[in-house]
């Protein structure tokens, strides 16, 4: 009895001292939890401060620089980055630092961005007269306003308290003039030469067919000669506001003291950055971001803002997801309710999951081969014959970026949608079949709404992974620069041919292929934070969908 009793309390001795050596993996599971939620929040956290610091209007100075030869020069702008400057250092000597400086005025200066030592600094300073202008090219410039030139021929000197006011007056002008351009040239213009082409494509169509010289031909001559009359009325009623628009110039020095002169025309906003305030700073920034969000690029993307890549990324990823969870929904269905589990579904099932893992890039080239060259190609053949050589949907389009992107992501939406049903308990199928219903009654009624929360996981899975893609749409629809947004007030409104911005390919370009880096770069951590934030708004608003299904549709008390 006392043998047992010992060989008892040895048994739970050795117990314990298991759990005591599995609590250092659970230490150590802990510990590579803690350093992910780390590195995420770190990650997140440079890109949203690097981000939103674009935005914030920085105080602006004057450096009076002395070169080794003993030369004094002068530059105004904004000092972005401090850091050491590279090279070998001797030991015991003190290492030089280096100021990197925003002095804008590119088409004089060459580069917006320079290097200063900081030992050749021999003033810095901060004048409160300093002006800061944001304009249509050659991105911001830096300066000391002398005068603004009237349309009368008059002339407001800067010292005047009325110079800024009606500056801000000019730039509103010219704001609103080049919106009503904008208008023209964009809506009623581009409609009246979307016009023009399909009458002209109509021609075309009626000459292949020999029936150049019929009365469907000579109507559809009239109709075309009415859009050039009207085509010229709007294009007189553009240059007759342009006209309108000139006379105000701005006259300012440059740190060089050249003098320089800026149309109000060519401005887009201005601001004296050592004048501003905490509540004035905070509504600048306000309206840096809101212009960021509203305002198409310039300056090779590198100035102006990002709406049609928010826009191009939105309407494809909705198209995306429209096409790959219906799909992705009756795949699985078929493979849990309806086929008979064998060998055979077990290859599908591994061709799935092995889907899922192949390269972006691969579904890129398929998109271009397929989608492109062979439907595309076999559309403009049926349909758009008259429009040829010149393709419409045999080239890269929204409709094939998305087609793509949904054979990209259905592997996630099917495995999360299978899974989903297979954790309805049979139960809930046996009961449905017992009162009375069919097969498909009881997966429309009763599984899929208790699937919904984990198919729209899935769901969510495929829309995150889609909307960051950017490898595939390089090959099949996405462009630097789109004159024309997919949906627009020309019919058929929703232009399923028409090449789009994104995103993701946005910042590509920045980082790699823009003609001045270091301009870039805010751009970058600017786009960066709006991907991320526009990929969690479409997440969360998926996930609050979710969360109400799951709440309405509780299975554990089956």
């Amino acid at each position: 009895m006392a043998e047992t009793q010992e060989n008892a309390e040895q048994k739970i001795f050795v117990q314990n001292r298991r759990g005591v050596a599995g609590e250092a993996w659970v230490w150590f599971t802990a510990m590579g939890l803690t350093i992910g939620v780390a590195m995420v929040i770190g990650l997140l956290s440079l890109i949203g401060f690097r981000g939103l610091k674009v935005f914030w209007p920085q105080r602006a100075v004057v450096l009076q620089l002395q070169s080794e030869s003993g030369s004094t020069q002068t530059m105004a702008g904004v000092i972005t980055k401090e850091q050491e400057k590279a090279g070998h250092y001797e030991e015991g000597s003190e290492k030089q630092i280096e100021w990197q400086i925003f002095q804008g005025n590119k088409e004089v200066l060459g580069l917006s961005y320079k290097f200063v030592d900081y030992t050749d600094i021999q003033k810095v300073e901060y004048p409160l007269n300093l002006i800061r202008v944001e304009r249509l090219e050659y991105g911001d410039a830096f300066g000391f306003p002398v005068s603004l030139k009237t349309p009368d021929g008059g002339m407001i000197d800067a010292g005047d308290p009325a110079f800024s006011g009606e500056l801000a007056k000019a730039v509103k002008q010219a704001t609103r003039v080049r919106k009503e351009i904008k208008t023209i040239e964009k809506k009623q213009i581009g409609k009246i030469n979307y016009a023009i082409e399909d009458k002209k494509i109509k021609l075309k169509g009626l000459e292949r067919k020999q029936k150049a010289g019929t009365a469907e031909a000579e109507k559809i001559n009239a109709e075309l000669k009415d859009l050039f009359a009207r085509y010229e009325i709007l294009a007189a009623k553009a240059r007759q506001l342009r006209d309108q628009s000139a006379g105000y110039v701005l006259v300012y020095k440059i740190s060089s003291g050249q003098e320089k002169n800026l149309p109000a025309e060519k401005m887009v906003d201005f601001y004296f950055p050592n004048q501003l305030n905490r509540i004035e700073r905070f509504q600048r920034f306000c309206h840096r971001i809101f212009h960021f969000l509203a305002d198409e690029p310039r300056e090779a993307n590198t100035e102006g803002g990002v709406f049609p890549a928010i826009f191009g990324t939105f309407v494809m990823t909705v198209m995306m997801s429209l096409f790959v969870t219906p799909f992705g929904v009756m795949a699985a269905i078929y493979l849990r309710e309806y086929a008979k589990q064998g060998v055979l579904v077990q290859i599908v099932r591994i061709a799935v999951n092995n889907l899922a893992g192949v390269p972006s890039i691969v579904f890129g080239v398929f998109g271009v081969g397929f989608f492109v060259y062979f439907v595309g190609g076999s559309i403009d053949q049926l349909f758009f014959a008259d429009r040829l050589p010149t393709p419409t949907y045999g080239t890269g389009g929204i409709l094939w970026a998305s087609l793509t992107l949904a054979l990209l992501t259905v592997p996630v939406v099917i495995v999360a949608s299978e899974e989903s049903l297979a954790s309805v308990p049979n139960g809930m199928r046996e009961g449905s079949l017992a009162c009375g219903a069919s097969k498909w009654q009881t997966i429309q009624r009763v599984v899929l709404p208790a699937a919904a929360p984990g198919i729209l996981t899935g769901f969510i899975l495929a829309m995150a992974r889609g909307a960051s893609e950017v490898a595939p749409l390089m090959l099949v629809g996405v462009v630097k620069l789109a004159p024309n947004l997919p949906i627009d007030n020309i019919f058929p409104f929703m232009h399923f041919d028409r090449k789009f911005m994104h995103l993701g390919f946005h910042i590509y370009d920045l980082g790699f292929q823009s003609p001045d880096s270091e301009a870039a770069k805010p751009m970058v951590f600017a786009t960066t934070l709006l991907l991320i934030s526009l990929v969690v708004l479409l997440n969360l608003s998926a996930i609050w969908i979710r969360e109400r299904l799951r709440k309405k549709y509780v299975v554990g008390t089956f």
